[in-house]
C-alpha cells in the first residue's frame, strides 16, 4: 500500500484546497507548507528550525508563485542555512539596505519634523524646520540617501551663507546634523555626523563666521529716563513693556501671562512650564511697582493680562517691539539720537534683561547666582543643581524691589547705589 502524499505536494491538490478555501496550513512535503486563507487565497510558507528555534519564512502568494517555484524558492532558503544563515535575517538585512537605497534625507527630515512637532513650543517652529532645509538644505542633499551626505555636501549648504546669514546658517547647520543622527538611530547611515560642529565642521569655517551680535539693549544709566517716557503711554503694549521691564522676564513669558498664575496675597507669579525657555516653571517675585501695575490692568473673561483685539488671544508678539520703535523715532525727531544701544542699534525688548544684568553687576552686590536665576537662566552643571533644590525666592525678591525702585526712580534723582550688607 503506498504512503499517502501530503495534501500539497501536487499541482492538482493546491488548486484544490485554494477552491475549497478551507482555511489551515497544508503540507507541500519538504517543510513546505500552503497556507490557505480563504477561497483563492493563499501563500507559501517555510518551516525551519535554526539555532535550536523554529522559526518560519513565506516564500510568496500562491495565485502568483505555482508549486515548482515555490519548491525552486525553498531549496534557496535552505542553501542559505547550509551556509549557517538564517532566511530571515537575511531577508530582513536587505529590506534595510533596500530602505536605505529609497529612503532621501528629505524623507527622514519629514518624518523627523512629524515625530518632534508635538514636542516642540511653538507652532510655527515646524514650518521654519521645513522652510529653511527647503531653501538652503534640499536642493543640495534632498534627493541623496542619508548615508551618501558628506563633509563637502555640508560645506557647499554652508559656506555661501555663513557670513552674510550667520544666524541662519547656524540652524541650517544644527537642524542636518539632528535629522543625521536621526537617520544614524534608523541605521540608514553609520560613522561620524558629517554636520557635527565640534572637532569637525568648526575647524573649517571658524574663519569665516562673524561675530555674533547680541540684542541691542539699552545702558542702564538710561533706563530710568526710558520709564518715565514709556510711563505715560496706558495702552496694552506699553504695560505689557512695563511689566517686562520690571520683571526681567522674555517677551512669550509675558505676553501668554494669566491671571491664575498670579497670587496678589503673596505677590508671587508663577509662569508655567510651558512658556518658559528652560522648560521648568519660574516663581516671579513681584515688586510693590509690578503689583500697582496689575491693579491697573482691565479684567476680561479670557483671563489673559494683555488680551489683543481677538477675543482669548494675547497682543501680536511685535506688539512691544512696536511700542519700543515707536518710543524711539519720537525721541529721534527731537533730539537725532533715540533710544540706541553702544553700537548706536535701536534698543530692543529682549535688550531689558542685559539692562537689568548689567545694572545689578554694576550696582549691587547681590550673588551672581541671585541674578542669573532671576533671569530664569540655567545655573550651575548638574550635579549643583541636584544638591541645590531652592530658588533663592526671597533673595530676589529684594533683588527686584531694588530693580524697580530704581527703574521707576526720577531721571534727575540722586542714585542711591544698593550694596547687600551695607
Amino acid at each position: 500500500m503506498s504512503k499517502r502524499k501530503p495534501p500539497a505536494s501536487t499541482a492538482r491538490g493546491v488548486s484544490k484546497l485554494l477552491r475549497d478555501g478551507v482555511k489551515g496550513e497544508y503540507s507541500a512535503g519538504n517543510s513546505l507548507y500552503l497556507s490557505v486563507n480563504g477561497t483563492g487565497a493563499g501563500s507559501w510558507i517555510y518551516r525551519y528550525m535554526i539555532d535550536g528555534k523554529r522559526q518560519r519564512i513565506g516564500l510568496g502568494s500562491a495565485s502568483d508563485i505555482n508549486l515548482a517555484d515555490a519548491n525552486q524558492r525553498l531549496a534557496e532558503q535552505k542553501q542559505l542555512i547550509a551556509q549557517g544563515k538564517n532566511p530571515l535575517e537575511v531577508r530582513q538585512q536587505a529590506a534595510i539596505e533596500q530602505t536605505k537605497e529609497s529612503l532621501t534625507f528629505e524623507m527622514v527630515a519629514n518624518d523627523y519634523i512629524e515625530a518632534q512637532r508635538p514636542r516642540w513650543k511653538n507652532a510655527k517652529h515646524a514650518q521654519q524646520w521645513a522652510n529653511t532645509l527647503a531653501t538652503y538644505a534640499y536642493p543640495v542633499i534632498g534627493h541623496l540617501a542619508p548615508a551618501d551626505v558628506t563633509t563637502e555636501h555640508i560645506l557647499e549648504i554652508l559656506r555661501p551663507i555663513w557670513a552674510s546669514k550667520h544666524e541662519t546658517a547656524r540652524r541650517v547647520r544644527n537642524r542636518i546634523e539632528l535629522v543625521l543622527n536621526a537617520a544614524k538611530a534608523r541605521k540608514l547611515r553609520t560613522g561620524e555626523n558629517v554636520a557635527a560642529w565640534r572637532g569637525h565642521l568648526e575647524l573649517l569655517l571658524t574663519n569665516t563666521a562673524p561675530r555674533p551680535k547680541h540684542h541691542a539693549a539699552l545702558n542702564w544709566r538710561e533706563v530710568k529716563a526710558f520709564w518715565q517716557e514709556v510711563a505715560n503711554h496706558t495702552d496694552t503694549s506699553a504695560q505689557a513693556l512695563k511689566l517686562t521691564i520690571l520683571t526681567g522676564l522674555r517677551t512669550s513669558e509675558v505676553l501668554g501671562a494669566q491671571w491664575q498664575e498670579i497670587d496678589l496675597d503673596a505677590a508671587i507669579w508663577t509662569v508655567p512650564v510651558e512658556r518658559m525657555k528652560a522648560g521648568k516653571a519660574h516663581r516671579v517675585p513681584l515688586s510693590k511697582q509690578a503689583l500697582e501695575l496689575l491693579d491697573t490692568l482691565p479684567r476680561v473673561q479670557s483671563g489673559l493680562l494683555f488680551e489683543g483685539q481677538s477675543i482669548g488671544k494675547p497682543i501680536s508678539t511685535m506688539a512691544m517691539a512696536m511700542k519700543v520703535r515707536g518710543l524711539h523715532e519720537r525721541k529721534h525727531k527731537d533730539d537725532g539720537i533715540g533710544w540706541i544701544d553702544s553700537d548706536s542699534r535701536t534698543i530692543t525688548v529682549h535688550g531689558f534683561r542685559s539692562t537689568f544684568r548689567d545694572w545689578a553687576a554694576e550696582n549691587t552686590n547681590f550673588e551672581n547666582i541671585v541674578v542669573e536665576m532671576a533671569l530664569a537662566h540655567t545655573v550651575g552643571a548638574a550635579v549643583e543643581r541636584a544638591y541645590r533644590r531652592g530658588d533663592l525666592l526671597e533673595r530676589r525678591r529684594e533683588l527686584m524691589q531694588a530693580w524697580a525702585n530704581y527703574v521707576t526712580q526720577a531721571a534727575d534723582a540722586k542714585v542711591i547705589q544698593l550694596r547687600r550688607g551695607a
